[in-house]
């Protein structure tokens, strides 16, 4: 089985992953820690701006690594986050690792390996938590695999 085969839905996006792209973190909207209790780190628009243009909304899994830190595991949200209702495109990356500071200005690397869901919206702030924690939970399930570990340690993170 290959990775296009065992992770990557819907079929559409078999045509773009994996997924490899690097920035700087910026600041976000300050809510990933206050709010959700799941900091995220923030590509710049101009990143962003560098999806293929069919890249469908929703969240990810793959694998991290800012500066010259280990390779951490990751989920991403990629969209407007509608309980928000941003009317920017973000991606937003919340690395499965407990950092002790932030690293705004830091490089962020991110190999994106399989869709995790849509993008929908919630009624509530903690139906969207509960739903976080569930994303965390199947990302992190999911690079277990094999067929994503490999990846972990792909020249890419290596790379200047």
């Amino acid at each position: 089985m290959t990775l296009d085969e065992s992770i990557c839905q819907p079929q559409e996006m078999r045509l773009h992953l994996p997924y490899f792209t690097a920035g700087r973190v910026v600041e976000g909207f300050g809510r990933g820690s206050k709010q959700l209790g799941c900091p995220t780190a923030n590509f710049p628009r101009s990143v962003v701006e560098t999806l293929p243009k069919d890249f469908i909304p929703g969240v990810y899994y793959g694998w991290a690594r800012v500066d010259k830190q280990p390779v951490y595991k990751m989920v991403m949200n990629i969209g407007w986050c509608p309980y928000y209702n941003n009317e920017q495109k973000s991606m937003e990356t919340h690395i499965l690792h407990e950092f002790e500071d932030d690293f705004y200005g830091s490089q962020l690397k991110i190999c994106i390996l399989g869709y995790l869901r849509p993008e929908k919206n919630f009624s509530s702030l903690d139906d969207l938590i509960t739903e976080i924690k569930s994303d965390i939970k199947n990302a992190g399930e999911a690079l277990d695999d094999d067929n994503c570990l490999q990846f972990k340690t792909h020249s890419f993170f290596n790379e200047c």
